[in-house]
């Protein structure tokens, strides 16, 4: 699935460096052209076709800039696309650090965000085409997911240390609960109220040292 570069030569000419092209007012270029590519590619990717209607040639044209503008930044395709499916995501927020529970309510809550009807189709697609884009999958679980996951395993830790949890808690399983739970709702259907604060109780009543 991986795109190659274009052959060398002499480069078609960028939106970027256009001679004469008058420079907006406001965000750099650079940084209007990157989020430009980015939203592209999560517009495409969140389609019917998902990974397969997700090309070079379709994100420049739906992005309003060259194909070299894109190449500078990502090599090809799977990179592109871990690379828009993490600007999904953005920063965790900072944990407040005044237990077990709130740290895992923060970041519970703040799934709950991020969840929309776009980034959840985005998910869907790239897990769902898994097997025939093993590379991409593994690249996205690598890059985006496991580095996400190890906070939720820090916090389960600390909670350990502070005896807010069971000593013989498995964190992998814990995390699963956690994560999962928000996984089972696919688009369009909507959290209930409260679903965070729900998911987030009925976790602690199992994994309590109390």
């Amino acid at each position: 699935m991986t795109e190659r570069k274009p052959a060398a030569g002499r480069p078609a000419e960028s939106d970027e460096n256009r001679p004469g092209a008058s420079r907006a007012p406001g965000r750099p270029r650079s940084e209007r052209a990157e989020k430009a590519i980015l939203d592209a590619t999560v517009d495409l990717l969140a389609e019917e076709s998902g990974v397969d209607g997700v090309s070079m040639e379709a994100v420049a044209a739906r992005a309003g800039v060259a194909k070299t503008t894109i190449y500078r930044r990502w090599p090809n395709k799977e990179a592109l696309i871990v690379g828009a499916l993490g600007s999904l995501k953005g920063p965790l927020p900072e944990l407040p650090g005044t237990g077990l529970r709130d740290d895992l309510l923060t970041l519970a809550r703040h799934m709950s965000v991020e969840r929309g009807f776009k980034a959840s189709r985005c998910f869907w697609n790239v897990v769902g085409g898994a097997e025939k884009y093993p590379e991409l999958y593994a690249r996205y679980k690598q890059d985006v997911i496991t580095p996400r996951r190890e906070v939720y395993r820090e916090v389960l830790r600390r909670g350990i240390e502070r005896g807010e949890a069971r000593a013989d808690l498995d964190l992998d399983v814990a995390v699963a609960m956690l994560v999962g739970a928000f996984a089972y709702h696919k688009p369009p259907d909507p959290l209930p109220d409260g679903f965070a604060d729900h998911v987030v109780d009925t976790v602690l009543r199992g994994i309590s040292a109390d």
